[in-house]
């Protein structure tokens, strides 16, 4: 009889395999328009991942808005209960970002370990000591801890499973962008995606254009082929990153007309 260690590694290869089996080029040539919708929580993570914007100047591995992931998914319950066992079984991480209230990142877990390891080859070129700081890290509290935060005492305690810590190891892990302090309670972390400062901004700024750029049509709304093509100029991800975003969080909708799928804004 398998154990359940077992038989949850045997689920999180079989999903790494799906997505490793997932075709880029196939997911590029289809339109939002064709992709809007899905059936399936993982299905959806799976096309989403690989359509992530290539970011020129920034090295980011794919991740996913929680609010991308409603707009693709009719009951969000569902979603949430799908999303819950993913996490469980180590296929995706979520994220707390700091651009809004209750916005989260999803992240395939694999993803995540390669934008550690690729923010630590840049440490570790001027850093002489201190880097196994950031091995226990991996080993002993991102294997163990799966919720989006974690406490000082928790964080010091899994952290000593690797060897004695001292404060500024704490300080190493921020300034790395693996963790940040939260605002309310300073005792208490977000764990963070390193290297993401930038792309935030992006994802705050293109809101506010893509918004603002539905408000000077005459009827607030655009086809989704037409509003698809068009260029944000403060923001290097695409407009359907942002699309997908706002349907999610409630500021955009779609309608089906005669000649296609129309945007129409729903918040003013």
């Amino acid at each position: 009889m398998r154990s359940s260690s077992e038989s949850s590694k045997g689920k999180k290869r079989q999903r790494e395999a799906e997505i490793d089996d997932d075709s880029g080029d196939k997911n590029e040539i289809l339109s939002l328009e064709d992709c809007l919708t899905f059936n399936d929580t993982l299905a959806a993570l799976r096309m989403m991942r690989a359509q992530f914007p290539n970011i020129d100047k920034v090295s980011i591995q794919p991740f996913i808005l929680q609010s991308q992931l409603y707009s693709s998914l009719k009951d969000r319950t569902e979603v949430d209960r799908e999303l819950e066992c993913l996490k469980r079984e180590k296929v995706v991480r979520v994220f707390k970002l700091n651009t809004g209230q209750d916005d989260h990142a999803i992240m395939f877990l694999d993803d995540y370990l390669k934008q550690i390891d690729h923010v630590l080859s840049r440490f570790e070129e001027r850093m002489q000591r201190g880097m196994e700081i950031f091995q226990w890290f991996k080993t002993h509290v991102i294997d163990c801890k799966l919720e989006p935060s974690i406490g000082h005492q928790e964080l010091c305690s899994l952290l000593s499973l690797g060897g004695k810590i001292k404060d500024e190891d704490i300080s190493l892990l921020i300034n790395a962008g693996l963790i940040n302090r939260q605002l309310i309670d300073p005792n208490v972390y977000w764990f963070a995606i390193p290297s993401i400062g930038s792309v935030l901004k992006g994802i705050s700024q293109g809101r506010k254009e893509l918004i603002s750029l539905l408000k000077r049509t005459k009827y607030k709304e655009m086809m989704m082929t037409t509003l698809q093509k068009k260029r944000l100029r403060f923001s290097s991800l695409d407009m359907r990153f942002h699309i997908r975003d706002l349907i999610g969080s409630g500021y955009l909708r779609t309608v089906q007309s005669p000649t296609g799928l129309l945007v129409q804004l729903s918040k003013d």
